[in-house]
């Protein structure tokens, strides 16, 4: 998504009410100052990580969007800033911080889906996950949505779970799980994962290719999964969805803060629980939302990078064509 049409579009919704939840910008757009924080339907500023709940009931879930699909600005939920922002991450670049973007990896603009995390699930990296062997990556939970409307920054979408693959990023458990908008006309057919293969085909595969090769062009390896590449379905990531909320909660309760922030303005039987008035007082710590002032993204961000990749694709010969049908997909 070109940055112009991001800013009007998060303008727009900067204030609008998702469901429950309203997005709060603070600093500018394409700056280290960026901030999307979030508020609750009381106007109170709250957690995207700790006060959203995992579950909106049985089967339905909460998903933070971070980036948007087809977008290149790298956002993520902080974990070093109290009430955890949605932030622009950054790097440094020869000797300088500047804030990221992600490289398109040829075909691919961007991330391909509504991308995010979890609320209230982590991957405890101390907990050595018997599927994958290692521990988990110290993040919530990331996802993907698979759904026809593209988000927003900070859009709380309300998901079906569909499946996961476990991803293993230098040596962390990195659960991606996939899953679609409830409002999206495709939510009906899709149930499980084989649904996904049947009735979007190729996506799975090039999701899979996707986050094995994502890293190579900023000269990192190509990342290596568990259950040898293969999509787990609803019943397993569900599950595994329960494990890591339970790890959340161990979290959220430690008396001795770790380097996560862990301040909340809903779960009051936390040591880290704050009153509304710190947490607006959090919020007003950060400089004004200033869009006109956006820095736009260098032009490096719309080259495209070339990484063989594993999705392989039937090709139909002359010879093919002769049977009826034969070239069909």
């Amino acid at each position: 998504m070109h940055l112009l049409t991001w800013l009007i579009l998060s303008l727009l919704l900067s204030t609008i009410e998702c469901s429950k939840y309203i997005a709060k910008h603070k600093g500018t757009p394409g700056t280290l100052t960026h901030r999307v924080y979030l508020k609750n339907a009381d106007n109170v500023p709250i957690s995207p990580f700790h006060d959203i709940p995992l579950k909106v009931r049985d089967g339905v879930y909460n998903m933070v969007v971070e980036m948007p699909r087809w977008s290149n600005a790298k956002y993520e939920t902080s974990k070093k800033e109290k009430l955890n922002p949605i932030i622009h991450d950054s790097k440094v670049y020869d000797g300088v911080e500047r804030v990221r973007y992600v490289h398109n990896v040829f075909p691919y603009h961007g991330y391909m889906w509504n991308y995010g995390s979890i609320p209230q699930t982590w991957e405890d990296p101390n907990f050595i996950d018997p599927h994958t062997g290692v521990g988990g990556d110290n993040d919530p939970v990331d996802i993907l949505e698979i759904g026809s409307k593209v988000g927003y920054v900070g859009e709380i979408k309300e998901v079906k779970i569909l499946g996961v693959i476990a991803l293993i990023d230098k040596g962390e458990t990195d659960w991606k799980v996939i899953s679609i908008d409830i409002n999206d006309p495709m939510a009906e057919s899709l149930n499980d994962i084989g649904d996904v293969n049947e009735k979007m085909p190729g996506l799975l595969a090039a999701s899979r290719d996707f986050f094995r090769n994502y890293k190579v062009p900023r000269g990192g390896q190509y990342n290596i999964f568990g259950f040898e590449g293969e999509w787990q379905g609803r019943e397993f990531t569900e599950n595994l969805l329960e494990e890591t909320h339970g790890k959340w909660q161990e979290l959220l309760n430690r008396e001795s803060k770790g380097k996560i922030m862990t301040e909340n303005t809903s779960n009051t039987g936390s040591p880290w629980h704050i009153s509304k008035k710190e947490a607006r007082a959090i919020l007003q710590s950060n400089p004004p939302y200033t869009p006109k002032a956006a820095v736009p993204p260098p032009d490096s961000v719309q080259h495209v990078s070339f990484v063989e990749r594993t999705v392989s694709e039937p090709v139909c010969s002359v010879v093919e064509r002769e049977a009826e049908n034969a070239c069909l997909p």
